[in-house]
């Protein structure tokens, strides 16, 4: 029979006919549970209600609720366009050009200067993937020939929801520290730096750099430097987690400080860097990881090592939004129109915050919303209870996470008042 032939009696053919004789192998598969973010914008997708606020998302939008592409990305689109590039695949650990104007950005001209060659980095899937990378290598390598248990990274309480299933799913044990203070909606220095202290020697404490996710909680620079004293006595190492450079005050080396401080307290920093927020490139998942070591010989090594681990993983990493930020990183005039750009951002996310505050106030709620304006960068931890958070979506199509954090992106000039008098409804009789 030709293959034509069999085409058409396979055509018509009856359903029943052409099943496996086999069940499936994945039939016994459990439906696992939605994400609780992405599961907050299909509920709002669905609503109606025509004043519907969706305060789950963590992208940036504009005063109109519309998501933002930077005039900055796009000179730098246009620019790249008119060069007729070719598409051919990237090194696995990435572009080198971006890999060092990534950490640039991070430790600036003078940690660079003292710890040339010292940094082993690539480019990663977004900070995610950095998150990632980072867990994998602490695995493998983390006191290489000495170490007999899973490495233990502290994550501090609450942290980013992502980061316990990262660095579980990479074979690292992951345990909490105290951080947030829910009675005074600041940080616990005082149970934080305990906390540290009483951890087992040598873990790895995963650090915030700014804008700390979920709470918007960060530590001033004095209590930085406490908990880089507690840090080094105990021998941890710092895993710094920076999404929102530059996104958090609009200045680059102000919200880089953190990470600058350990640097020069002696620390071989694990950093992972983000590009989504403060560049806008969230679908182009750009970001980098990089290691602080003590050598050239050790850069080189655990070089060789990452480009391992990622080759069966990814084997390369995309290649369009990182040629974006570096064509802005290598123009002055870009990147002076970048850095504006993101200022602006900043702004328009603090203004949130203080309109949102004052129309609490005006409306005469008996509770102290001070916090809002205290806390830094995208997200908002209101103190909303998760009853109250219920009454805000079934009442008012209002939508957040349930522990109540409000991502200040989705509040604008136009809902605020809408959103103030939500909260005030729900919180009249707390």
């Amino acid at each position: 029979m030709s293959r034509l032939s069999l085409l058409r009696r396979l055509s018509t053919l009856a359903p029943q006919a052409l099943k496996h004789p086999h069940p499936s192998r994945f039939a016994a598969t459990p439906r696992g549970p939605e994400d609780a973010i992405l599961g907050i914008t299909v509920a709002y997708n669905n609503d109606t209600n025509p004043k519907k606020i969706n305060l789950g998302v963590g992208a940036y939008r504009d005063d109109a609720g519309l998501p933002v592409v930077l005039e900055a990305v796009r000179q730098a689109e246009h620019n790249v366009l008119q060069r007729g590039l070719d598409m051919e695949y990237l090194p696995v650990a990435g572009s080198h050009t971006f890999v060092q104007r990534a950490i640039w950005l991070a430790y600036g001209d003078r940690i660079i200067h003292e710890r040339h060659n010292r940094f082993a980095a690539l480019q990663t899937l977004s900070g995610t993937g950095a998150c990632r990378m980072a867990g994998e290598l602490l695995t493998r390598f983390l006191d290489y020939g000495q170490r007999t248990t899973k490495p233990l990274v502290l994550l501090p309480n609450p942290s980013w929801a992502n980061h316990k299933p990262i660095f579980t799913d990479a074979g690292c044990d992951v345990a909490s520290y105290a951080y947030y203070n829910p009675a005074t909606r600041a940080l616990d220095i005082d149970a934080c730096l305990s906390s540290l202290h009483d951890a087992p020697n040598g873990s790895v404490v995963l650090l915030h750099a700014c804008a700390h996710n979920p709470t918007g909680v960060d530590p001033t620079p004095e209590q930085w430097a406490a908990i880089s004293n507690v840090v080094m006595d105990k021998g941890h190492l710092p895993l710094f987690d920076m999404a929102y450079q530059g996104f958090t005050s609009g200045d680059m080396d102000v919200d880089a400080a953190s990470v600058r401080l350990f640097a020069d307290d002696g620390h071989r920093i694990l950093l992972a860097q983000s590009f989504s927020k403060n560049f806008g490139l969230y679908g182009q998942r750009v970001g980098c990881l990089s290691v602080m070591t003590d050598s050239q010989n050790e850069a080189d090594a655990i070089n060789s090592q990452l480009k391992i681990i990622a080759r069966p993983m990814y084997s390369n990493p995309p290649i369009a939004g990182v040629r974006l930020v570096e064509e802005i990183l290598n123009c002055d005039q870009l990147q002076r129109l970048w850095r504006d750009e993101m200022k602006g951002m900043a702004r328009r996310i603090m203004s949130m915050r203080s309109m949102l505050r004052d129309e609490l106030v005006q409306l005469g709620s008996q509770h102290n919303w001070d916090h809002i304006v205290h806390q830094h960068g995208m997200f908002c931890f209101s103190g909303l209870t998760e009853h109250q958070v219920q009454q805000l979506r079934e009442r008012f199509s209002v939508y957040l996470t349930a522990n109540g954090r409000i991502s200040m992106a989705g509040v604008t000039s136009e809902n605020v008042p809408y959103l103030a008098n939500a909260i005030h409804e729900v919180t009249r009789n707390a």
